[in-house]
């Protein structure tokens, strides 16, 4: 039986989990490396600005690869420090029975090349192949020091976009390590489908160090232990020893050997160096096998962290994994759990508000997944109510009794992650409401909704409607297609004077946003700046790095660039970042995502 075949049987399969480095959160002004940035009634919703990313990988010319990083060790939780083999170690004997002898031979014409990875063409919706420009060691930096943590739910999806492309490695960096960062930054982004996409477009065999750590964590993250073992070989001689024996041994199982699995299992045991638990949860999956016992139990007690083995492990094999430890898991695993099919529907659910928020989940696929646990049997009630009220929001014949159904949802949640997720579910329910329907003065909510979804033209059918000065009329001013007549000094001061946001937050980040997109004058801008007391044209080595990055017309890079300066939540982002964003992103001709990137800081704020 394939290996393929061995993962489908058993539930091995590949959609999400798994825990990568963990980067620290860096402060806004450190992200870069030392020098870096000098050189009808219901009018049918339009589609969002940001296309969907699918898998078509696409090769490239002949590969041109520089120096080799050290690699990247793995996460693996053990009771002692985990022994690394040495760089250049040759795998001791026996290491390839171990393997289960996994051996893949391509022909020359299927192999791919590293000078152009990524599955994403730009007729598939990916980003051009010279979008990251030519400064690769530059780009692998920026990506290992962005967190991942980001505040916007479009920055995410322009940035998931831009790391999917098919695009061109620079001669200053070997492409597996790039791709290794790429996939990476991704699993950090809860992005755990398309950090496989991403390793898969290498060819096992051409992965540096760097990618076969990260694919370790790429195929935990999937829940799919079979996807490691044709890196086992190359794991053992680089990476972390033990963690790599106990892939091997799981890979021995797949294989139908059960002695050598149960050989290298047992020499993991006896080194004292891996938690027992872990090594059970490797037991487990070699029970589901037939190589190994069938009657391993797991019991969570002392286990005090989720980590990606244990995430990906116990995903794989259906064992339940305790709510205090999900809870407590980083925010990431909550892209990992609702991507991952396997996962218990309850628990996919649970996490599936934040990955809608962050843009892990779009509008319709959050949408299909609440459907399908609320026709599972006995939901529970707060869903059965939560799935009801969405049904009515699309569904009730009157505008009005749909606006109403819609409002309920937006305020039901209990953070303000929950409630933006609201809007995000509602996003096309919104955009078929007609304009003709009374929803009070101040429709900031529903034109949010609309614009979390991309319906910027169902949005600006609202303009007749709004008051200039009210929330809604400045979600408009900066998401409309089309500027808005009367954008002047006057209206944001209108704004401001209904603002209630900490600091005035809310009306710098509007100023930001007309500004970066060109919606207002200097002369206003300037006035407007000095009665909210903001400096937007503040220059550091970012900002001066970004616009350097936009003058070269480099649009992946921007919106690396972008992602990296709003890390964190938005009460963090200062406004010169946002009026920069939005300014580059428009400049290297991605106007839809810097207008939806300024309405989401208004709804968010």
């Amino acid at each position: 039986m394939s290996k393929a075949t061995l993962s489908l049987a058993l539930g091995l399969s590949g959609t999400a989990l798994a825990a990568v480095l963990v980067l620290p959160a860096l402060a806004q002004e450190s992200l870069l490396p030392e020098g870096f940035g000098n050189p009808a009634d219901t009018p049918a919703p339009r589609p969002a600005p940001t296309p969907s990313p699918t898998a078509t990988p696409t090769p490239g010319p002949t590969p041109k690869n520089g120096a080799t990083p050290p690699p990247v060790a793995p996460t693996l939780s053990s009771t002692t420090t985990s022994a690394s083999a040495e760089e250049g170690e040759d795998a001791e004997e026996g290491e390839e029975v171990e393997s289960g002898g996994l051996k893949y031979d391509l022909p020359p014409g299927a192999r791919r090349l590293l000078t152009r990875i990524g599955p994403l063409t730009p007729e598939t919706g990916g980003l051009a192949p010279d979008a990251f420009g030519v400064r690769g060691q530059y780009a692998a930096a920026i990506m290992r020091r962005t967190n991942g943590q980001l505040a916007s739910r479009w920055a995410q999806i322009l940035l998931r976009r831009a790391l999917a492309s098919a695009i061109d490695t620079p001669d200053t960096i070997n492409g597996a390590d790039l791709a290794a960062e790429r996939a990476s930054l991704l699993l950090r982004m809860g992005e755990s489908t398309t950090a496989r996409w991403i390793v898969q477009s290498v060819d096992y065999d051409r992965a540096s160090p760097r990618l076969v750590a990260a694919a370790q964590q790429t195929y935990l993250a999937n829940a799919d232990p079979a996807g490691m073992c044709p890196y086992v070989p190359a794991g053992l001689a680089h990476g972390d020893e033990q963690a790599w024996r106990l892939s091997a041994a799981i890979c021995s199982g797949l294989s139908g050997e059960a002695g050598p699995a149960g050989w290298a299992i047992g020499r993991v045991r006896s080194s004292g160096k891996i938690s027992n638990f872990d090594i059970l949860l490797a037991e487990r999956v070699l029970g589901a096998t037939g190589g190994g016992r069938r009657s391993t139990t797991i019991e969570w007690d002392n286990i005090d962290r989720l980590t990606s083995w244990r995430f990906g492990m116990a995903t794989a094999t259906a064992i339940p994994v305790p709510d205090a430890l999900r809870a407590s898991a980083p925010a990431y695993m909550k892209g990992w759990t609702v991507l991952a099919p396997m996962t218990d529907m309850a628990n996919r659910v649970a996490a599936a508000p934040e990955a809608a928020a962050r843009g892990v989940l779009s509008s319709e696929a959050y949408v299909s997944l609440l459907s399908a646990a609320a026709s599972e049997e006995e939901p529970a009630e707060a869903l059965a109510n939560q799935t009801g009220a969405l049904r009515g929001a699309f569904r009730l014949a009157n505008g009005t009794d749909r606006y109403a159904a819609m409002e309920g949802l937006w305020s039901a949640g209990s953070t303000p992650t929950q409630r933006y997720a609201a809007m995000v579910a509602t996003a096309r329910a919104a955009a078929a409401l007609p304009a003709s329907t009374e929803v009070g003065g101040d429709p900031w909510q529903l034109l949010g909704s609309m614009l979390a979804g991309g319906y910027d033209e169902n949005a600006i059918a609202w303009v007749p409607t709004v008051s200039v000065g009210s929330r809604a009329w400045g979600v408009l001013a900066v998401g409309s297609p089309r500027p808005l007549n009367g954008t002047t000094a006057g209206a944001v001061g209108q704004f401001a004077g209904d603002d209630d946001s900490a600091d005035t937050l809310r009306s710098k980040f509007l100023l930001a946003g007309l500004a970066g997109l060109g919606r207002i004058d200097a002369g206003a801008a300037a006035s407007a700046a000095s009665d909210l007391d903001v400096d937007l044209g503040k220059q550091t080595r970012w900002s001066r790095a970004i616009m350097a990055a936009a003058e070269r017309r480099e649009p992946g890079m921007v919106a690396l660039l972008a992602a990296a300066g709003m890390q964190g939540e938005w009460s963090k982002v200062p406004p010169y970042h946002l009026y920069y964003i939005v300014r580059a992103l428009r400049e290297v001709g991605l106007p839809s995502e810097a207008r939806m990137i300024a309405a989401e800081a208004l709804v968010r704020v």
